[in-house]
């Protein structure tokens, strides 16, 4: 057995249907199929039941699936650890941040890691709405600035930010003049959301519930900041966001006002591995946040 059955077993699964798996291996269907019937002789059990529409996985399948796809993580991660080291010798950070990271500190602390490390290369990743957790987990980042909630499991981490949270409406919105507003003045309020975040990372951010019990009263998704931003400044709905983007993404037609009444952001420093230029780049943050 080898890993590149598995994958195919997993494309499978997902498209489920022979010909769209082949297309996004890149294989003919034909291979594919004689790939799967070999794996199906070697463990011995039908893992597709086949039909007109496609393909379905058989209750033996569906266990099999979920070993693979675990096998095939863990077998991502080895290839991440060999990457981490490769990197440490060549001189190459990868940080990842979320749109205004953790304000003015990612930024510095990017500048002057690399003033103190000239001979390395510091690569910043950016990532939508709770990606750089995940970037975290698979390996795509060697530190991430981190906005919780999100999952750190496995992951060392530390709090090295928080600021205040703010709305952003469009600038003939009555409440645009606001000095504060509170989270029940904008309870009956549209509000942009996303379908990429994970659900308990956009219930924080949308404060739901609310302090009545209500729930928010959803709007438009959104898959990144600039499309948020593009609808709110259109009149669609209105957006939660750190105090650091009002700043970060001034822009005509948009205004920003403190949301008084809610818990800030929280944003962590997080990493998998101990490389000697992971803990560098913490010890440079911790410093930085003295």
């Amino acid at each position: 057995m080898e890993l590149r059955q598995l994958r195919y077993l997993v494309t499978i699964a997902d498209e489920e249907n022979l010909g769209r798996a082949a297309e996004t291996l890149f294989v003919s269907q034909p291979a594919l199929s004689y790939a799967l019937k070999n794996l199906e002789s070697e463990l011995g059990i039908r893992l597709f039941d086949r039909h007109a529409a496609g393909v379905t996985p058989t209750p033996a399948g569906r266990d099999v699936i979920a070993e693979s796809r675990r096998t095939l993580r863990q077998a991502d991660r080895i290839t991440a650890a060999a990457d981490r080291h490769r990197r440490a010798q060549t001189g190459v950070l990868r940080v990842g941040f979320e749109a205004s990271g953790a304000g003015d500190l990612t930024t510095r602390a990017r500048a002057e890691f690399a003033r103190a490390h000239p001979g390395v290369r510091v690569e910043p990743k950016r990532f939508d709405w709770g990606g750089e957790a995940t970037a975290l987990h698979n390996g795509q980042v060697d530190i991430a600035f981190v906005w919780l909630p999100a999952d750190l499991t496995n992951l060392h981490s530390e709090i090295v930010h928080t600021e205040p949270r703010v709305v952003g409406l469009p600038t003939g919105h009555p409440l645009s003049t606001a000095e504060g507003l509170s989270i029940m003045d904008v309870k009956d309020e549209p509000l942009m959301w996303t379908e990429r975040a994970p659900r308990e990372w956009v219930d924080w951010w949308a404060v739901n519930p609310r302090p009545d019990g209500s729930a928010p009263r959803w709007g438009p998704t959104n898959d990144n900041v600039e499309e948020m931003l593009e609808q709110v400044a259109e009149g669609t709905a209105i957006c939660f966001a750190p105090s650091s983007m009002a700043r970060y993404y001034s822009r005509p037609g948009l205004a920003w006002v403190p949301l008084t009444d809610v818990e800030p952001l929280r944003v962590a420093l997080a990493w998998s591995d101990d490389g000697p230029l992971v803990q560098a780049f913490a010890a440079l943050v911790r410093d930085l946040t003295r």
